[in-house]
């Protein structure tokens, strides 16, 4: 694939994302897996509930299609205390993805 590719661009508070979009281009790339990532405007890098469940979702649909989801990182500013500008969902045990 070579280079990230935007599937959404959203309002200040809300994106609508389709599975359909999100693997489009992985199924035309014959992609094996992918990892999703997005920003929070408002520097907060906390999942909300909604990016819970979209990424459920996402996980759930990549198993339909055989196109595994490694991880759904959300970036913001640093976190006080922690040092990191990150979340991954991953790491924090949020989801559970496709092979662990």
């Amino acid at each position: 694939m070579g280079r990230p590719e935007d599937v959404t661009q959203g309002i200040l508070d809300a994106s609508l994302v389709h599975p359909r979009e999100v693997f489009r281009l992985a199924i035309r790339e014959a992609t094996a897996a992918i990892v999703l990532v997005h920003n929070h405007p408002s520097g907060d890098p906390t999942p909300s509930p909604e990016d819970i469940r979209i990424t459920r979702q996402l996980v759930d649909a990549g198993k339909v299609i055989d196109i595994r989801v490694l991880d759904h990182v959300i970036l913001g500013r640093t976190i006080r205390g922690s040092g990191r500008n990150y979340t991954s969902m991953r790491e924090e045990g949020l989801v559970q993805f496709t092979g662990e």
